[in-house]
């Protein structure tokens, strides 16, 4: 049995991993790659093996970094099924074809305003494949053990991070051996997932390191961001905050609204513009057993938050000049309708930018965070003039202590452990820890480097 490297390496997208033995290849993660331009520029390249070849693919968890390049496996012939836990195939009914549809628009709009290089600018893919996509999508429940390929047992158990989300354990009776990959690792103490769960066999273990050379800092985010919207509107401002649909944006109209309940923020309106954050948070509040917020909590972000479907209502929300929040996707206004909000805001020293979490090297909230003095958006540079907050302590990601602490929880004695998905230096750290902390063989792979399992 062989594992590839194929994405995820020296970074936080693009997570691919390929599992091969002499009869089948099945593949965990078909993320799309995001920040700089020439990891952007990857998701174009032919996929580093043929697509019609893998067999199957399973999925740690719903983010487009994780699943965004399925409709493009497909479009060049996968034939295969998809496997993934219930929620993560309810959030990817939504995000694929968003994600399709956002490809539309943007080669559009570059072709309209004559920005792009390419003539015409093409999409990756459409709305079309991400729907043709979804006919192949399996979905199974928590520790339920599958076959998604002969030989191969595969099980999920859960891992934080947000719905759905899970670490994949691959197991060869041939070989007596078990490869698990973490995904993306929850906090021990998130303000609405429960913390992963511990592991207790892998011979083999593929470990994320997001935060590997940071730790969260020791504040209450309740308390930064009543003082962020408090100042803001007195200013007469609004508050952005460009958000990932899933999992980050219930989070913060979860706090919000909580702020406003308990008279800590004054009653502004506050609108979720994202259709695509709008259904997740439809699913969020049904599977509400999963995470820690109750039925009633859950109701009451759904009658309390103005949500935003249309184009029309979404432009008539950029004329707004009262005080009041919007939530709009992306995470790391890397694209969709925030871009079009942090247009109208950014120049304004009377608004407020909050990005909470981490913010991939590239993007457009890692140049806000580290001080930009301009953005570019759409082929034009706009002036930042707005306030500017990073709450990292509303991340996701564990960050390295957590995750040390979470991997002392099971009963792990891998032979050998591989650091992926973390900037270079990130991921380094995450591997020195690991070793200090546990003794174990830990390496950072190569891209498309291959190993022996």
């Amino acid at each position: 049995m062989q594992l590839q490297f194929l994405g995820a390496v020296d970074t936080v997208t693009g997570s691919r991993y390929l599992i091969s033995n002499q009869n089948h290849r099945l593949l965990v993660d078909c993320g799309m790659y995001q920040g700089l331009k020439k990891l952007r520029q990857r998701n174009w390249a032919p996929f580093p093996v043929e697509p019609g070849t893998i067999n199957a693919v399973v999925l740690t968890h719903a983010h487009i970094d994780h699943t965004g390049y399925l409709p493009a496996l497909v479009r060049h012939g996968f034939k295969g099924k998809i496997y993934c836990t219930k929620a993560t195939h309810e959030l990817c009914k939504v995000l694929l074809p968003d994600a399709g549809y956002l490809q539309e628009e943007d080669a559009k709009y570059a072709n309209r305003k004559g920005f792009s290089k390419h003539d015409p600018a093409e999409p990756l893919f459409t709305v079309k494949d991400a729907l043709e996509t979804l006919k192949h999508f399996e979905s199974v429940h928590y520790h339920e053990e599958i076959e998604p390929v002969k030989g191969l047992a595969v099980k999920f158990t859960p891992a934080g991070h947000i719905l759905g989300s899970s670490c994949v354990h691959v197991y060869e009776a041939a070989t007596d051996r078990t490869i698990v990959f973490s995904g993306d690792v929850g906090r021990q103490n998130d303000v609405i997932m429960r913390p992963p769960e511990p592991i207790d066999k892998a011979d083999i273990l593929v470990c994320e390191s997001t935060y590997g050379n940071r730790q969260h800092r020791d504040v209450d985010p309740e308390a930064i961001l009543a003082d962020i919207v408090n100042e803001t509107v007195k200013r007469g401002g609004i508050t952005l905050m460009p958000a990932f649909a899933v999992g980050r944006a219930q989070m913060l109209l979860y706090l919000i609204h909580k702020l406003i309940a308990d008279n800590r923020i004054p009653k502004v309106p506050v609108y979720l513009n994202s259709p695509m954050a709008i259904k997740a948070t439809e699913i969020f509040c049904k599977h509400h057993k999963e995470h820690r917020l109750t039925a009633a909590q859950c109701e009451l972000i759904d009658e309390q938050t103005i949500y935003v479907r249309t184009v029309d209502e979404s432009i008539d929300l950029n004329s707004k000049r009262f005080p009041c929040i919007i939530v709009s996707a992306s995470g790391m206004a890397s694209g969709g309708r925030v871009l079009h909000h942090l247009k109208t805001l950014l120049p304004n020293p009377r608004n407020s930018i909050v990005l909470a979490g981490f913010q991939a090297a590239g993007t457009r909230g890692d140049a806000l965070v580290n001080g930009a003095e301009s953005v570019k958006i759409h082929g034009e540079h706009w002036p930042v003039k707005a306030a500017i907050h990073n709450i990292d302590s509303l991340s996701a990601h564990g960050d390295y202590e957590e995750i040390l602490e979470w991997l002392s929880q099971g009963k792990l004695t891998p032979e050998k452990v591989f650091v992926t998905h973390g900037e270079p230096l990130a991921s380094d750290v995450m591997r020195k820890r690991i070793r200090e902390r546990f003794g174990w063989d830990v390496v950072v792979p190569e891209l498309f480097e291959e190993v022996e399992i």
